[in-house]
C-alpha cells in the first residue's frame, strides 16, 4: 500500500509538472526568439535615417559600423538614375527574398545557414526601396533557453521528490497500523493468545484494530471455557473409574485380571493428564527438542504385548516386524501410545473376530514409517474416513482416533495415508519425519528401508 501510494503521487505530480513545464518552456523559447528579432529590428531602424539622407557607400559603411555589428548587417540599395547598385556587408539572404521584400514593402524573415535574417525595407529619397538585412545567429535566438529549461526541470524534479516524501509519510501512517494488524493476526494464529494491536491510525484501520482485539478476547474466553469444560468432563470420569478400580480388586490373580487392572490404571493416568493439560492450557503434544522423543520399537513391543492377549482371546493372528532394534522418533511416548491404541482399537472394533492384523516399523535416514494393517473388509472410502477422523464422526464413532494419529504425524512434518494392505484389508501408514521437513507426497518412500520381519505371534 505504501509503495502504491508513492507511485500514484509520482505519476500525478509528473503529469502536473509536464502539463505546466512543457508549455512554459515553449513560451520561454518563443520569448527568446522575439527578443533576438526585436534587437535586429532596432539595429535596422538605426540605419534608416542615414539611408533617407544619403546613399554614399563610405557614409553608409560608417553608419553600419556604428550600429555595433557590421558583420551581421548588410544594406542592399538598388540602382537608380544611372547610379549603380550599392551592396554593403555580407549578403546571406537569397536575391529573390530581397526582391520580394522590396516589392511588398514590409519586413520579413528568412532562414539562412546558421540562423535567420531580418529583411527590413527602407524608402530612399529617390523613391527606391533599399533593404537592410540583419543576421540573427541561432545561438542568439536560443540564448538563455537552455538555462531556463534546466531551472524548470530542477523545479519539476524537486516537486516530484517532495510529493514522494509527502506520500511516503502518509503511506507510513496508513501502512504501519495495517502491518501491526497483520503481525497480530500471525501471532494469534501461532497460538500467542496475548497478541493485541494498538487502536490507532486512520478511522478504518482503527476500527479494524478494535474488532481484532475484541475477536482475540473472545477467542481467549472461548478457549478458557473449552478448557474448563474438558477438565470438568474429565473429572466426572473419576467416579466410574474409581468403581472400576475397586471392582478389579475382586478379579483375583491371572493375566486377564492383571491386564484389566493395568488398563484401568492407565485410564486414570490419562484422565489426570487431560485434566492437568486443560487446567494449565498447555498442548499435550509439545515440540520435541534435540535428543528427546521415544523409541518407537519399544513402544510398539509394549502395546502389542497388551493387545496380543485380547487378540488371542478372539483368535486373531498377530505379526510384528521391525522392532528388533531401537528406532528413535521425535514424538512423545504418550502420543505414540495413544496413536497406536487408537488404530489397534479400530481393528478390534471394526473387524470380525479371527481377523489377523500386523504392525510394521520401517526405519530410514530421514523418516520412520509405522504400518498398521489388517485382513478385514477394508475401507471403501479412505477420504471420507480421514474426514471422519477430523472430527465429524459417523457410525457411532467419536471421530477422534484418526485425528490423534494425524496430529502426531503432522507435528513432525509427516502425514497419514489409508490404503489397502497385503493382508487384504486396510493399511494405515504413519509417516514420521525425523528432520521436521515439509510433509511428503503421497506414495513417496524416500530412503526408508524395511527392517527384518519378526516372527508371527498367534
Amino acid at each position: 500500500m505504501r509503495w502504491a501510494l508513492v507511485k500514484v503521487c509520482v505519476a500525478v505530480t509528473t503529469m502536473v509538472v509536464v502539463a505546466f513545464a512543457v508549455p512554459l518552456g515553449l513560451v520561454i523559447k518563443e520569448m527568446a526568439r522575439d527578443r533576438a528579432f526585436s534587437n535586429a529590428e532596432r539595429e535596422a531602424a538605426a540605419i534608416a535615417p542615414a539611408l533617407s539622407i544619403t546613399t554614399d557607400r563610405d557614409e553608409l559603411e560608417r553608419v553600419v559600423a556604428s550600429a555595433g555589428s557590421d558583420a551581421g548587417i548588410a544594406v542592399h540599395i538598388p540602382a537608380a538614375d544611372r547610379e549603380p547598385a550599392v551592396e554593403i556587408g555580407e549578403r546571406r539572404a537569397a536575391a529573390k527574398d530581397i526582391a520580394m521584400t522590396r516589392r511588398l514593402g514590409r519586413a520579413s524573415t528568412t532562414e539562412v545557414a546558421g540562423g535567420s535574417t531580418l529583411l527590413q525595407p527602407i524608402a530612399l529619397s529617390s523613391g527606391e526601396i533599399a533593404v537592410v538585412e540583419v543576421y540573427v545567429p541561432e545561438a542568439e535566438v536560443s540564448n538563455g533557453v537552455g538555462t531556463a529549461w534546466a531551472v524548470l526541470a530542477a523545479v519539476g524534479v524537486a516537486l516530484v521528490i517532495g510529493s514522494v516524501a509527502v506520500a511516503d509519510r502518509l503511506g507510513i501512517r496508513m501502512v504501519q497500523p495495517a502491518q501491526r494488524l497483520v503481525e497480530g493476526a500471525h501471532e494469534l494464529g501461532e497460538g500467542k493468545l496475548g497478541a493485541r494491536v494498538p487502536e490507532e491510525g486512520p478511522t478504518e484501520l482503527r476500527l479494524a484494530a478494535v474488532a481484532f482485539n475484541s475477536m482475540a478476547d473472545q477467542v481467549v474466553q472461548l478457549l478458557a471455557n473449552e478448557r474448563e469444560l474438558a477438565a470438568d468432563l474429565s473429572h466426572r470420569l473419576r467416579t466410574p473409574l474409581t468403581v472400576l478400580r475397586l471392582n478389579t480388586a475382586s478379579l483375583g490373580d491371572g493375566p486377564a485380571a492383571e491386564q484389566t487392572r493395568a488398563a484401568v490404571a492407565q485410564l486414570e493416568r490419562e484422565v489426570d493428564t487431560i485434566i492437568r493439560t486443560a487446567r494449565d492450557a498447555k498442548p499435550r503434544t509439545a515440540a520435541i527438542g534435540a535428543g528427546a522423543g521415544c523409541d518407537a520399537a519399544e513402544v510398539v513391543r509394549e502395546r502389542m504385548d497388551f493387545w496380543s492377549a485380547l487378540a488371542e482371546d478372539e483368535g486373531r493372528k498377530v505379526r510384528v516386524a521391525g522392532v528388533d532394534r531401537p528406532v528413535r522418533i521425535p514424538v512423545a511416548r504418550a502420543d505414540l501410545v495413544a496413536a497406536l491404541d487408537a488404530l489397534l482399537g479400530n481393528v478390534f472394533r471394526h473387524t470380525a473376530e479371527g481377523t489377523a492384523f500386523a504392525v510394521d516399523v520401517h526405519n530410514g535416514e530421514d523418516a520412520v514409517i509405522v504400518l498398521v494393517s489388517d485382513a478385514g473388509p477394508g475401507i471403501a472410502d479412505p477420504e471420507a474416513a480421514m474426514a471422519r477422523g477430523r472430527g465429524s464422526g459417523n457410525d457411532g464413532s467419536t471421530g477422534l482416533g484418526l485425528d490423534i494419529v494425524r496430529r502426531l504425524a503432522e507435528s513432525t512434518g509427516g502425514d497419514v495415508r489409508i490404503g489397502s494392505s497385503v493382508l487384504g484389508g486396510t493399511e494405515v501408514r504413519i509417516w514420521i519425519q525425523l528432520d521436521g521437513r515439509a510433509p511428503v507426497r503421497r506414495g513417496h518412500r524416500g530412503t526408508v528401508r524395511r527392517r527384518r520381519r519378526g516372527a508371527a505371534v498367534s
